[in-house]
């Protein structure tokens, strides 16, 4: 009788190879998955259709250099807030990503507190209490400190995690030729935990680009502030330009990840590289 690791069945394989019933049976499923979200497509298409929404007169709005204008300017409020969050937030989480491995139980309790409680803090309850707060006149600013607490505390964890996966042998290597821990840390187990910890830094700075986009809660002009300004204004006859905006905001947002992203893919890719000539040098 089959069985779930059947002994005659190729090595690697956890289960039993489908029998003509069950593959007629998926084929019958996934043309009926693929027909409900068609329908569920063209449902979404018509609304929006007898809305008015893809009227050709809608994308008018995008001819006037004004609007032009000021779209560029939410897109450079948006990576200048980013910027600023991204460089901070990295120094941020270097500093509690030291504090939570210091041998120093003080530092290393006071690190792990602030980490544990910035990485709980809801962003946009953080970003709307220090806009009230402090920074009712410099929304950037709210923005910014706020994108830098909650993703410092997030790549002090990675970086903390990446330091920790280094195998021991090479911190005690460094430790039995005489060398002071800040010399371990910085010549020894950080040059070799970067590489593992680059894809999750890249990756938590792309999170950080899409969440400047909660700046227009505190009204803020970054880019989805100077989108939902466009959109909630009848421009023309043909009523309010929604799907035109999302199909010029979304792309610009997606278009910047995926750079973010390919930029990661590359330094990660040139490590690989200097890393390997390095080991081929001393082979």
């Amino acid at each position: 009788m089959s069985t779930l690791f059947d002994r005659s069945a190729a090595p690697g394989v956890l289960y039993d190879a489908p029998g003509p019933r069950a593959r007629a049976r998926n084929r019958v499923l996934g043309v009926l998955s693929l027909l409900g979200v068609a329908g569920l497509l063209w449902y979404v298409f018509a609304a929006l259709d007898r809305n008015g929404q893809f009227d050709p007169r809608l994308w008018d709005a995008f001819q006037y250099t004004t609007i032009q204008q000021r779209i560029v300017d939410g897109l450079v409020s948006t990576l200048k807030a980013f910027g600023l969050a991204a460089v901070f937030s990295l120094v941020l989480g270097a500093l509690l990503g030291a504090g939570r491995l210091s041998d120093h139980t003080p530092i290393r309790w006071v690190a792990t507190a602030v980490v544990q409680f910035f990485r709980a803090m809801p962003l946009l309850i953080l970003i709307v209490a220090l806009y009230y707060a402090f920074f009712a006149k410099q929304p950037m600013w709210a923005l910014v400190l706020g994108l830098t607490l909650y993703n410092g505390a997030v790549q002090a964890e990675i970086i903390r995690t990446g330091v920790r996966a280094v195998p021991r042998g090479q911190g005690e290597a460094a430790y039995a030729l005489g060398m002071l821990k800040y010399q371990v840390m910085l010549t020894v187990l950080v040059p070799q935990a970067v590489r593992s910890m680059l894809p999750s830094m890249i990756g938590q700075l792309v999170v950080t680009l899409k969440d400047t986009s909660l700046g227009f809660i505190i009204t803020y002009h970054e880019l989805l502030f100077v989108g939902k300004a466009i959109a909630s204004q009848p421009l023309n006859a043909a009523g309010f330009p929604y799907i035109p905006v999302v199909l010029v905001i979304g792309p610009v947002y997606i278009t910047m990840c995926l750079l973010l992203t390919a930029l990661a893919r590359w330094i990660e890719a040139r490590g690989r590289g200097g890393a390997n000539r390095r080991t081929s040098a001393a082979a």
